[in-house]
């Protein structure tokens, strides 16, 4: 006669996909609330995928356990399904920065990347080495060969203008303008995990011209899965866009 009892495997393999799902969710909604840093909200969201895996190993076992009628297919089931949901919600953010280099910090011009002022000041950045790894340079040539210096057509002045207009177009939070000496500091924060990444944004005069030279640095993180990159390509973009703006 088939048990009754629910299999205390597939009972387990429940429970355990029930706690990864919540850590998954409680680390970016502690994030946004303040509750807990980037990191701590990220190593939550870690956890809890690894949850998730264990999850669906119990859980493919589970249903292999109760095929005989024994109680418990169903959280059997229930664990296969959130483990898989964990899984893929990790490897759909994880995959597309599988073969980028572990480096978090990128410029146009690597020989002579912008500094930091304002970003330098801030917490937790404050007492940090906020100089570019020289190491960083071969990796990010080989990763992203089509970085380099912005050239406009147009007077420094001009160039800063349309720069802050980008900036204000791609909704980041402007911390430095310093138009006589060419420099503007932006910050953008994530929505996921409220990491921050700080952007200096380098203007000179240049054949008539002007060449403006990005650098964009997370805080937190030893990689980036190539969102420093995609964030100065952005910035090319809209200084292009607004080519005929005044």
């Amino acid at each position: 006669m088939p048990s009754t009892r629910p299999s205390r495997l597939a009972s387990l393999a429940a429970f355990i996909a029930g706690a990864g799902a919540l850590l998954v969710v409680a680390g970016p909604l502690l994030a946004n609330l303040g509750a807990i840093l980037p990191m701590q909200a990220f190593t939550l969201f870690l956890l809890g995928s690894l949850l998730g895996l264990v999850a669906l190993v119990l859980g493919g076992i589970g249903l292999l356990v109760t095929r005989g009628g024994v109680a418990g297919r169903d959280r059997a089931w229930f664990a296969v399904g959130i483990g898989a949901v964990l899984l893929l919600t990790v490897l759909a953010g994880a995959l597309p920065g599988r073969d980028l280099p572990r480096i978090n910090d990128i410029t146009t011009d690597p020989s002579d990347p912008p500094t930091f002022e304002a970003a330098a000041r801030e917490e937790p950045n404050r007492g940090r080495d906020m100089g570019y790894d020289p190491g960083f340079a071969a990796l990010q040539r080989g990763s992203y060969p089509d970085l380099a210096p912005i050239r406009l057509p147009i007077p420094p002045a001009d160039a800063h203008a349309r720069a802050l207009r980008a900036v204000e177009a791609l909704g980041w939070e402007l911390a430095l303008s310093h138009p006589a000496g060419g420099r503007i500091e932006a910050r953008e924060t994530s929505r996921m995990f409220r990491f921050v990444d700080d952007i200096a944004i380098r203007i000179r005069p240049a054949d008539g011209g002007s060449v403006v030279d990005v650098r964009s640095k997370s805080r937190d993180g030893q990689g980036d899965l190539g969102a420093n990159a995609a964030r100065i390509e952005a910035l090319g973009d809209a200084l292009a866009a607004d080519a005929g703006g005044r």
